[in-house]
């Protein structure tokens, strides 16, 4: 087993934090700085869900769907280990975890048999996991150089979901080359359907940029076209595509070319089963768009997006949402807030 890093320079471009709570539509900041308090169930053991904020509406987050992507707290993971970090989310009333690596670094070794149990334990579904698409390394552990393992390490940990957050850059920026690309996803999404698993690729920014031999073709729009509907999905990292909006909004040569991350949930929503919940200010200065923060202090409309996509024709238990901050100035600070807001989040009566 090994670590899995994430490639992808905006991954490891570090983006500042506001220093004052945004506000969210629909609560307070009180309401987004409250402290959770956890009760146990007679049935399970599992801490309660945040106390939602008053007012009209039902939940917007569907029930048990609520989920982390672990590099967030990969810090807390290689001090601390699984098991105390697996603690806190239970706290928080997280539901779900999805892995960016299976080790704990210095607290020492794990199987995937103790790491599948611990989550359980905890009341945490492993629901998916990120390994890097190619390497130069033949001896790597991504998808193109250990397939089979690859698949053998999720099928371990019950996963329904095992996919990628590297983009297709793998054989350049053409519109062949993405094609090329999509073939080899297809490859891998037929290998995890015959494990009865879901094969995905979780997108950055750069994916909405426009081929290099024909700027009228969005990179994005390939990878869907290319890849086969029931072999390969996607994982919509929200405020990558917002960055991916705010980026490519225009075409190289000037000529506008808008368009909207929801759109693609909403006509594609049988391809995303996983969507990542960041968030970010707006920051026209920054070359993103926007400046990274907790779930619930930046300026993306989440009551709009997660209603509009669990309102969809009776999809509301379709999906599985993501809480993830790249590098957050304190991992669990940002997990419960993060938890505490989309739980707090209410649709219109």
């Amino acid at each position: 087993m090994s670590r899995i890093s994430r490639p992808d320079p905006e991954l490891t471009h570090r983006l500042s934090r506001r220093g004052m709570l945004g506000v969210a539509a629909g609560t307070t900041a009180a309401a987004l700085l409250g402290a959770v308090a956890p009760s146990a169930t007679a049935a399970t053991g599992k801490a309660a869900a945040p106390a939602p904020a008053a007012g009209g509406g039902r939940p917007v987050l569907p029930p048990g769907r609520l989920g982390v992507q672990l590099y967030s707290l990969r810090d807390k993971v290689a001090t601390l280990g699984f098991a105390p970090v697996f603690d806190e989310l239970e706290k928080y009333g997280y539901d779900e975890i999805e892995f960016a690596g299976y080790t704990q670094d210095a607290v020492g070794p794990i199987t995937l048999a103790q790491l599948k149990r611990l989550a359980r334990n905890h009341g945490l579904t492993p629901i998916g996991s990120h390994v890097g698409y190619y390497s130069s390394d033949p001896n790597a552990y991504t998808f193109a150089q250990n397939l089979t393992r690859v698949l053998d390490d999720a099928e371990a940990l019950g996963l329904k979901h095992i996919g990628t957050a590297s983009s297709p850059f793998r054989y350049g920026s053409t519109v062949a080359a993405w094609k090329r690309a999509a073939e080899e996803f297809n490859t891998y999404g037929a290998a995890a359907k015959a494990r009865g698993m879901k094969f995905y690729q979780h997108n950055h920014s750069d994916e909405f940029s426009f081929a290099s031999d024909d700027p009228e073709v969005r990179l994005y729009d390939v990878l869907l076209a290319e890849t086969d509907p029931d072999l390969v999905y996607l994982e919509m990292d929200i405020y990558w595509a917002y960055a991916g909006q705010f980026r490519f909004s225009r075409r190289p040569d000037g000529t506008p070319a808008p368009f909207e991350p929801l759109d693609y949930a909403l006509e594609h929503s049988h391809r995303y089963p996983l969507f990542h919940v960041k968030d970010g200010v707006s920051d026209p200065s920054n070359q993103y768009g926007y400046r990274m923060v907790d779930v619930g202090d930046g300026d993306i409309d989440y009551e709009r997006f997660l209603s509009a996509v669990t309102r969809l024709r009776g999809e509301r238990l379709a999906h599985h949402w993501q809480t993830e901050h790249d590098n957050p100035s304190d991992p669990f600070t940002f997990a419960r807030r993060s938890s505490t807001y989309l739980h707090s989040l209410r649709g219109r009566p």
